[in-house]
């Protein structure tokens, strides 16, 4: 929960606790999951030969819609009652997210990240905003049309928690796309960035649709300031101190465990003082990968961190991924919701087409872009188990009626799906053939 206790908005608690029964505790439930997720992996490594993430989604996608509509009424239940049990908003937001943002941090380079600075900070922060008002703006039209009528601050609220890029999904596909480097650190941190701020941007908004946030610009802008700028420096200082004790030392186990120490510590300091985790995180992944890795490891150290990390990262992308295909059965389906959500599909992806043209048109006149980067960036920008979280977590209560909370958690659950599977197993060929065309024109820089 991220709430100010004095002179500043009080917001809707979101992260509920993990819902733990007797029958089935915390190591059963990821017993199943690691399970699902290995069986997954390997038949789709032996029969499909997506990428891992993908394809695991994908089969457990499809086997949840099989087993609602063929399978017997007690195995439906069970289904029902094991992913209703987990807290997807709580296993993403306070337990995977630290640990896939430091591991996708860790491998960007800085010195990149900062010749792209300016497109990133725009992307980021204003691309994000109009991508909201946007997306808020036109979902409202899209459900009254569609005979939903969803208040419009909470069609503002759909707008904030399905703009950010997820970083978890991005990364994902682009190791395996092979992009410009330029272009590669434009999408990478833009996602790694973008996240922090949307968090804020959404509590904002459900704040003010609930009515326990004010609605002034000062209120606002301090809530911006700490939250984003306390983050930035939380994970500066954290970053720092593993740093310094990295570069006194020389023993690779002891070297894996600080790093763990800073993502799980360092996670719950920013949530206890009502901080960005995910900036800190990003901005310890990055001083630990750059200056951590030139200035405090061994060769020894730095390969197996490498591994150590890379496998987390692998882990979690595949249970959180086996996770969003089984959310299918938290829905409560309706032909009314299903349209809305295939045109609201068409409507993000307009939104982040225009978002995306604002570093363009803004810095035309220093750089030069190629005429194809608004398409990629359009494309290349993947939802995620970010937005699924945020959707899961909005208020039960008489603030959202049922039927708006469920329109709202179809929309986002297609746009999601659409994103991965749609965007993410098509990015590779699109960015080729645009950068095919774009031979002969400007680089991009």
């Amino acid at each position: 929960m991220i709430s100010r206790t004095s002179g500043g908005p009080q917001f809707y608690p979101i992260f509920v606790q993990f819902n733990r029964t007797p029958d089935m505790n915390i190591l059963d439930t990821a017993a199943v999951l690691l399970t699902l997720a290995a069986v997954f992996g390997y038949i789709n490594h032996r029969l499909f030969k997506l990428p891992t993430s993908i394809g695991i989604l994908l089969i457990g996608l499809v086997l949840s819609i099989l087993l609602l509509l063929f399978g017997g009424d007690s195995m439906r239940e069970s289904a029902d009652e094991f992913v209703t049990r987990i807290d997807f908003n709580e296993t993403v937001m306070n337990v995977m997210l630290s640990f896939l943002l430091f591991a996708g941090a860790l491998h960007v380079n800085l010195g990149d990240l900062r010749e792209q600075r300016w497109v990133v900070a725009i992307l980021a922060s204003a691309g994000l905003l109009v991508s909201t008002f946007l997306v808020g703006t036109a979902s409202y039209f899209v459900f009254l049309w569609t005979g939903l009528g969803v208040p419009f601050l909470w069609c503002l609220v759909f707008g904030a928690l399905i703009s950010p890029t997820d970083p978890v999904a991005v990364l994902g596909i682009l190791k395996k796309v092979g992009v410009p480097k330029s272009l590669e650190t434009k999408i990478t941190g833009e996602s790694l960035f973008n996240d922090g701020v949307g968090v804020v941007v959404y509590l904002v908004l459900v704040g003010l649709a609930v009515g326990k946030a004010e609605a002034s610009i000062l209120s606002v802008g301090e809530l911006f300031l700490v939250e984003v700028g306390g983050g930035i420096l939380l994970g500066g200082v954290i970053g720092y101190a593993a740093y310094w004790m990295l570069k006194t030392i020389d023993n690779y186990q002891v070297e894996i465990l600080i790093t763990l120490a800073l993502v799980t510590g360092g996670y719950q300091l920013a949530a206890s003082w009502h901080l960005s985790g995910p900036l800190a995180m990003v901005v310890a992944g990055l001083m630990i990968g750059n200056h951590g890795r030139l200035m405090a490891m061994s060769d020894t150290t730095r390969e197996h961190l490498d591994l150590f990390w890379e496998l987390i990262d692998e882990i979690l992308n595949a249970v959180l991924f086996l996770l969003i295909g089984l959310e299918i059965f938290v829905l409560t389906w309706s032909g009314e919701a299903f349209g809305a959500g295939l045109i609201l599909i068409v409507v993000v992806l307009v939104s982040r087409m225009i978002a995306v043209s604002l570093p363009v048109l803004i810095l035309k006149k220093a750089r030069t872009f190629s005429p194809g980067i608004v398409r990629i960036l359009t494309w290349g920008g993947l939802r995620g188990g970010i937005s699924v979280a945020l959707a899961l977590a909005l208020p039960k209560d008489e603030s959202l009626a049922g039927e708006s909370r469920q329109a709202i958690l179809m929309a986002t659950y297609l746009v999601v799906i659409f994103s991965i599977a749609v965007q993410g197993l098509t990015l590779k060929p699109v960015i080729s053939r645009l950068l095919a065309k774009e031979d002969g024109a400007p680089n991009e820089s």
